[in-house]
């Protein structure tokens, strides 16, 4: 049996760091790990070829050479998806679709020849089965939760590592809290569930054998689901392992902000080579938290909470919103402020969206403000619902934050607050990155001599030298991360000026 795997394109958003990539020579973020994981849960004797869109376009011989496609999605993927499909249903090639998009609607894909929906672990088996004696069905819906102790390494020899920024690694699924907005505890759960600290080594340990250096992404729900297994078991494992591998690897996730009240957790996570974590923040308005049930984040000083995370040694990336119902009329205001004064440089502002199979769905639903499906991307400013707030106001205020906080003199300020805040521990022998000299050398033309932010680049530039010279190299990365979120900041705003030009006539 022939099978290509193929993970569809993603747009252009903030998540893609697509414009900072550039600069080191890299394709795409990170690989499809849950394609490379499904991969490994196949017939060992089949043939496999994996295409990721986001490093290569899809080329139509590879589609005639497969027997099956399999094609895995996120929401924001869906129109390469459907590209994808119709390309496979023209040559007469069948499909097999998994992944959030195809659970959050399966409705819309009856041209999916298999949707195998849920988790691979429970249901991919039985579809096998059923392929395998020539009465597979169009849908498969898995029910329960897999036992992550049977997750196998994924299969990394059908990618070339080079093409990425970072390797990901998944230790967790599930979040025990339970955001409105949020389709996390649709897809895995309100109990988070974990691989065992042997399966977490010998994930690490593949990625090491196969000469990988750098950034690995935790791509947890939540990492810290489960603080005691990973303060008792997981995180000093992981310490030896580093100390023993002699520190090959960097790494980031993403928790709740609950994090900053556990100074050992944080201790653990920096000493076994966490340096960044994403955060979702949301809003700093109560009532915005209050109604969506952001309840880790209420009743604390979140600012406080963010410079307890930074002095421990952790980068905090940042994810807000704007469109709650509750949201008075300074919430733009009150976002800039706050995003301002917490010194997190890669604060991602979205627009709300409503997410099949959330509680928000559900309730707009109910109370007929529903507009239609969302694309997945909270940048992109499709609202799918009737907000409370007038929608001009709303995008009006939400491109004004965009402008506001990725304006160079405002963005490089939140570098160098960070920069002052954050304590990182130093492990090992310190080691620049593949494409570091070649990155500083194309910040310095394109941001230091054509950008319109060169003097605040040769500032930081100086400064970081002198006062900091160990986060210089960091120093340049955030510059680039600024150019990435200015890019993309200043294409929503011509879209969406474009669209009123268009409107008006």
């Amino acid at each position: 049996m022939k099978i290509l795997l193929v993970y569809p394109r993603n747009p252009d958003t903030f998540w893609t760091f697509r414009h900072a990539l550039k600069f080191i020579g890299r394709k795409a973020s990170f690989p499809p790990l849950g394609l490379l994981t499904v991969a490994a849960m196949l017939p060992a004797e089949w043939e496999l070829r994996l295409a990721d869109l986001n490093v290569r376009p899809l080329r139509d011989e590879e589609i005639a050479w497969a027997d099956y496609v399999f094609i895995s999605a996120m929401t924001i993927q869906r129109d390469s998806a459907r590209q994808v499909i119709e390309r496979c249903r023209c040559q007469g090639v069948k499909t097999v679709a998994g992944g959030p998009l195809f659970k959050a609607e399966p409705e819309e894909f009856a041209d999916v020849d298999h949707l195998v929906l849920g988790e691979a672990e429970v249901i991919l088996p039985k579809f096998l089965e059923d392929l395998g004696k020539g009465c597979a069905a169009h849908l498969y819906q898995a029910e329960g939760w897999a036992d992550l102790t049977q997750t196998p390494i994924p299969l990394w020899g059908l990618i070339d590592v080079r093409h990425y920024a970072a390797l990901n690694i998944q230790y967790c699924r599930g979040c025990p809290f339970d955001c409105e907005f949020c389709d996390i505890t649709a897809l895995f759960g309100k109990k988070p569930r974990s691989k065992s600290v042997e399966q977490v080594i010998a994930e690490l340990e593949e990625l090491y054998r196969r000469k990988w250096r750098g950034a690995i992404f935790f791509v947890d729900d939540n990492f810290i689901g489960d603080k005691p297994k990973l303060k008792r078991v997981i995180l000093p494992r992981i310490i030896d392992w580093m100390a023993e591998r002699g520190y090959p690897f960097y790494f980031y996730t993403e928790a709740s902000i609950n994090l900053a009240d556990d100074p050992e957790l944080m201790k653990l996570m920096v000493r076994a080579g966490f340096q960044e974590v994403f955060i979702g923040i949301e809003t700093p308005h109560a009532g915005g938290l209050a109604e969506t049930g952001k309840v880790q984040n209420g009743n604390r000083d979140l600012l406080e909470s963010v410079h307890r995370i930074q002095q421990a040694g952790l980068q905090v990336h940042g994810g807000f919103i704007v469109g709650f119902d509750s949201d008075p009329p300074g919430i733009f205001d009150m976002q800039i402020g706050f995003i301002q004064q917490s010194g997190i440089a890669t604060a991602m502002v979205g627009t709300l969206s409503a997410l099949r199979g959330t509680k928000l769905y559900q309730r707009l639903s109910r109370e007929g403000r529903l507009l239609g499906d969302t694309s997945g991307n909270n940048t992109a400013i499709d609202l799918n619902f009737v907000p409370r707030m007038d929608p001009d106001t709303l995008i009006a205020g939400y491109l004004n934050i965009l402008r506001t906080v990725y304006a160079p003199r405002n963005y490089y300020q939140r570098v160098t607050s960070l920069l002052k805040e954050y304590r990182p521990l130093q492990l090992g022998r310190y080691r620049f990155q593949r494409g570091y000299w070649g990155a500083l050398v194309k910040s310095m033309f394109i941001l230091g001599i054509l950008g319109k932010e060169r003097f605040q680049y040769w500032r930081l530039f100086a400064w970081s030298l002198l006062r900091r010279p160990r986060l210089f190299p960091l120093a340049i990365t955030y510059a680039i991360y600024g150019f990435h979120f200015r890019k993309v900041a200043e294409k929503m705003s011509v879209s969406v000026e474009g669209e009123q030009c268009s409107s008006a006539h």
